[in-house]
């Protein structure tokens, strides 16, 4: 059985409200005394409004209620610019559409809200450094922030649709989901911090990563507490260096001019004075060159902040190079590059990298090699030599400690202390194409 439309339905209610008086008014026509023409006329004339009444009916209720579905349609479409028009409160249908169009200004506003919320989010997500990543139920990734690609070491194009396996995060996705753990990836190496956390998009479960670097965090307490005990060792030191030294140096003076008398001189006592004498000038030296040793170590606890300026980095590498005068340092060609870096504390930092390299380079008679690059918003230096390598990677950065006979231990450390406060890095680890170290500075253009 065929189901009458709803339009049909108000068509044919309409057509019956006004059928009996229609049909009232057509008995008392023809019943009446009119004549023929007339009866016709006025009959068609019935009929007419009959019709047109129903029909203008019909179409009234048909009008408002497509407004109403193309409102509803556009809200669905989230299209919230469409009114309806006749909204007023005096009547049922203009209540319906100032219910509509509160409706839609609402959804509008809520849209709008969730647009800018959205907007915020990612900007936060680009520039927070964490490293962010997002996964499926099936392991893949779907979301990766700014500073994920930068320690992945690929845009997210090259990212995203792999599995966690492929990315070398399956360990994040499972265990504990706060800990710290030591990772390795191709942007950086050390301890992370992770945070996972579950919720769910399109009803299905995913699963957020967040990586945090500890190892510069640890690093910066670790060189608090150096200095720390720096300045302690070296107040105390001090306090206690100068006048061992002053009485040396008085007593020398006056057992050199009692020398001077024949008696002491050719008595015999004098192999003993002679022996005292040497006595004092080695706690002298030695106090000396004490005082000198923390002199050197105290520059890890003054390294002033960097005066940002522009400058061209080539040149900056090209005259670190020139100083090294004991070995050919081979510069290679890079691209012009300008950055914003403390010039003096910069060359200091590249004359400790290239004078480290050659002299790692001479116990082997090999050579060195340095060169840069630019990737994006990141500039990079590296020295390449053909020494015998590093035999412990793990304690390079740590003050008092050198692999060189009669070295202070700190280059490495303000080396990499001079990187950290232009907001880069400094690494150093044994090459893998051949023999030799590679020490690489990574700075932000």
């Amino acid at each position: 059985m065929t189901r009458l439309s709803y339009e049909r339905h108000i068509q044919l209610l309409a057509l019956a409200a006004g059928f009996p008086g229609s049909l009232i008014a057509l008995i008392f026509l023809w019943t009446g005394n009119f004549s023929s023409s007339a009866a016709w006329t006025l009959s068609l004339l019935i009929v007419a409004f009959w019709l047109g009444f129903a029909a203008s009916l019909r179409q009234r209720v048909v009008f408002s209620l497509q407004t109403l579905s193309n409102l509803l349609a556009a809200m669905r479409e989230e299209d919230f610019s469409l009114r309806g028009r006749s909204a007023r409160s005096d009547d049922a249908m203009g209540e319906v559409m100032i219910e509509v169009n509160a409706l839609s200004e609402t959804l509008r506003t809520q849209r709008l809200g969730a647009i800018e919320a959205t907007a915020l989010l990612r900007t936060v997500m680009e520039e927070i450094d964490l490293a962010i990543f997002a996964f499926d139920e099936k392991s893949t990734l779907r979301l990766v922030n700014r500073a994920a690609e930068r320690l992945l070491a690929r845009p997210s194009a090259r990212l995203l649709g792999f599995t966690a396996e492929e990315l070398d995060l399956a360990s994040c996705l499972t265990g504990p989901a706060t800990r710290t753990m030591e990772l390795n990836f191709s942007g950086g190496s050390g301890r992370w911090g992770l945070r996972r956390v579950s919720f769910r998009q399109d009803g299905l479960p995913h699963q957020l990563i967040v990586l945090s670097d500890l190892s510069r965090t640890l690093r910066d307490e670790e060189r608090q507490a150096w200095q720390r005990l720096i300045r302690v060792l070296g107040h105390e030191l001090n306090n206690s260096l100068a006048p061992i030294q002053s009485v040396a140096q008085s007593l020398e003076r006056g057992l050199h001019t009692a020398m001077q008398s024949p008696e002491l001189h050719d008595g015999p006592a004098a192999p003993l004075l002679e022996d005292l004498g040497q006595g004092l000038g080695i706690i002298r030296s030695r106090t000396e060159a004490l005082g000198r040793f923390m002199a050197a170590y105290a520059k890890l606890a003054r390294l002033p902040q960097p005066k940002l300026s522009s400058i061209n980095a080539g040149e900056c590498i090209g005259r670190a190079v020139k100083l090294e005068t004991r070995l050919k340092v081979v510069l290679l060609p890079g691209p012009q590059v300008t950055i914003s870096a403390d010039a003096d504390q910069l060359e200091q930092l590249l004359i400790n990298l290239i004078r480290n390299a050659t002299d790692a380079a001479l116990e082997t008679s090999g050579g060195v090699q340095v060169g840069w690059s630019r990737q994006g918003g990141q500039f990079d230096v590296w020295v390449l030599d053909d020494g015998p390598g590093i035999p412990n990677t793990a304690n390079l950065f740590v003050p008092f400690f050198t692999t060189k006979q009669g070295g202070s231990g700190i280059g490495l450390v303000l080396s990499r202390q001079i990187a950290e406060a232009h907001g880069g890095e400094l690494t150093l680890k044994n090459r893998t194409d051949a023999r030799g170290c590679e020490a690489r500075l990574r700075l932000p253009i």
